[in-house]
């Protein structure tokens, strides 16, 4: 998605009189979709509200990263792989996010486009690219949202056997909490989630640091557990296969797990034009992306690996007894432990993490499709807001998606929830895949318009080189994440059809929308020496100058004010 405001009057002209030019039927069709028009919002539209502070926008970012993925999928990838494979797959995946971060870091530093990174695909490599980011992404919230009501469901079956009460009423319950925080406005929205997202990173590292006491032997029981566990039952699983060739199937089944856990990293991209003084925050936050990966993420799950026997009964996704099994494997270790009362106390905090990542998962999930609406590669109404500023008829269409959380009324939550991880990862994958080609292009349009490295804000450590590094490997766990439904033996049976069509749908749907928009509008991908590097930049400078010099007159009223926080607190965030 391009920047309108931003557009040339000359570019608008050539622009519009090509689209003149098509047949009458091309020329609805390239008027609904195409983005490189000024376009105002319809009679009766409002804009968004800017409420959104520095500090919401960080945490709502931190907030979306750290939930299901890493609090309950650790479980199944655990049960399924062992302790160090997913060590390895966690890696692997996190050095991929921390490229991906890096790249869309370097472009969003440079210009930072309210229309995020779909803006960046229109501008450096191809309108259509940015026409299937946009939309993919869109569906990765719309089918994330209702993930997260699902693993409510199977968060609240540790206490409340399903067969007592059923699913759908704790769903209806979270659907109705989260709808109502998202209408009462952005501004209540950002402080809620501020302290919801704060008090999970609170959590997290309070786990953190008793995994590491309960590692050592300081809990109740006095035991030493160390590395036992990777020794029995072992530090590799197998999976379809006996041996090193099941344990190596093991390990790569896992790297949807993994994948899924990091989903929402990118938030930053999002959030890059509310953000007060980009060219500062944005370098920091992706330098401290690699910290928080190695803490809220390996440490966790190196952690958790030590505390939890793969094949440990309590684990809810080793047994199909899962009415007295706990979600997540924090709770399980903590069990195994015997602490008394924690273990529910945790898990009603794993249950606001996950209640904050559906929060905001359907907030972005708004958004999103309310941006596609005002570039016009959406149904107009959907950018029609309240006087309050709220995109009512965009969140009342992402609210009745996210009610496909009744399936597992009649179905196991488990399943449910495993295909809604497939559905999840594969448009995450793609979404990363899109930003990875468009900081190639970057570079390339950056080098053949003569733009020195010394020029940028932020440049990627590992330049283009490490975005193909992390593009091959996005493609590989993209074709390959979900082989095992190609698997057939005594064991494992029959071809998967279903496992199939969930882990594999999103990718001719991303390649339709990509080809679909070039037949229609007829877009042509951007010559690198003729990409679009400076429209707005002047502008963005200009507002970084003002903030600076906002910033040293509080200094100067304030000198010494927020030492703390800048030293010790602010590194987390």
């Amino acid at each position: 998605m391009s920047n309108p405001e931003h557009e040339t009057p000359d570019g608008l002209v050539e622009k519009q009189q090509s689209i003149s030019k098509q047949p009458p039927d091309r020329q609805y069709v390239a008027d609904f979709f195409t983005a490189d028009a000024d376009i105002e919002p319809a009679q009766g539209d409002h804009d968004l509200r800017r409420a959104l502070k520095a500090r919401h926008i960080t945490m709502i970012a931190i907030g979306g990263a750290i939930g299901t993925g890493l609090i309950i999928g650790t479980g199944s990838a655990l049960a399924k792989a062992g302790p160090a494979s997913i060590l390895i797959s966690y890696s692997v995946v996190g050095l991929v996010v921390y490229l991906v971060m890096c790249g869309l870091g370097e472009m969003a530093a440079w210009l930072p486009l309210a229309s995020g990174f779909t803006g960046y695909a229109v501008r450096f490599c191809d309108p259509a690219l940015g026409f299937a980011l946009g939309w993919t992404y869109w569906f990765k919230y719309i089918i994330v949202t209702p993930n997260q009501l699902t693993a409510g469901a199977l968060v609240i079956s540790y206490w409340v056997n399903p067969d007592r009460v059923n699913p759908g009423v704790w769903i209806t319950i979270f659907l109705i909490l989260i709808v109502s925080i998202n209408y009462f406005g952005v501004r209540f929205f950002g402080e809620f989630e501020f302290w919801l997202s704060s008090f999970k990173v609170i959590v997290i590292l309070g786990i953190i640091l008793l995994s590491f006491i309960l590692m050592l032997g300081g809990g109740p029981d006095h035991d030493r557990k160390g590395f036992r566990y990777w020794k029995k039952p072992g530090a590799f699983n197998t999976y379809i296969d006996d041996g090193a060739a099941g344990r190596f199937y093991a390990l790569w089944a896992t790297m949807v797990s993994a994948t899924f856990a990091y989903l929402g990293t990118e938030l930053v991209g999002v959030t890059v034009g509310e953000a007060e003084a980009p060219r500062k925050t944005i370098p920091r936050a992706i330098k401290l992306t690699f910290f928080r990966i190695v803490v809220f993420y390996i440490l966790s799950v190196l952690l958790v690996g030590t505390l939890v026997p793969y094949n440990s009964p309590d684990l809810i996704f080793a047994t199909k007894q899962s009415s007295s099994a706990a979600a997540s494997p924090f709770v399980v270790a903590i069990q195994l432990a015997h602490i008394p009362v924690l273990p529910h106390i945790l898990n009603a905090c794993i249950l606001l993490f996950v209640f904050s990542a559906a929060n905001s998962d359907l907030y972005i999930a708004t958004r999103t499709i309310y941006g596609l609406s005002r570039e016009r590669k959406a149904p107009a109404f959907l950018s029609k807001t309240d006087g309050r500023g709220v995109p009512i008829y965009a969140l009342f269409l992402c609210s009745a998606i996210a009610c496909i959380a009744y399936m597992n009324v009649s179905t196991d939550s488990k399943t449910v929830f495993h295909y809604f991880v497939d559905l999840v990862t594969i448009f995450g994958l793609l979404t990363w895949i899109s930003l990875l080609v468009t900081h190639i292009y970057f570079v390339r349009a950056r080098k053949a318009q003569n733009v020195p490295l010394s020029d940028l804000a932020y440049s990627a450590p590992l330049g283009a080189p490490g975005s193909y590094i992390a593009l091959v490997f996005c493609i590989i766990i993209c074709l390959t994440k979900s082989y095992d439904c190609f698997t057939h033996n005594e064991k494992w049976g029959d071809f998967d059809y279903k496992t199939f069509i969930v882990a594999y749908l999103g990718i001719p749907l991303y390649l339709l929308l990509i080809f679909g928009y070039k037949v229609f509008t007829r877009c042509k991908g951007v010559v690198p020496t003729e990409a679009d590097l400076w429209s707005g930049k002047d502008q963005v400078d200009r507002e970084e100058e003002a903030y600076y010099r906002r910033q040293a007159m509080k200094e100067e009223r304030h000198a010494g004010a927020g030492w703390f926080y800048r030293n010790f607190v602010a590194w987390l965030f």
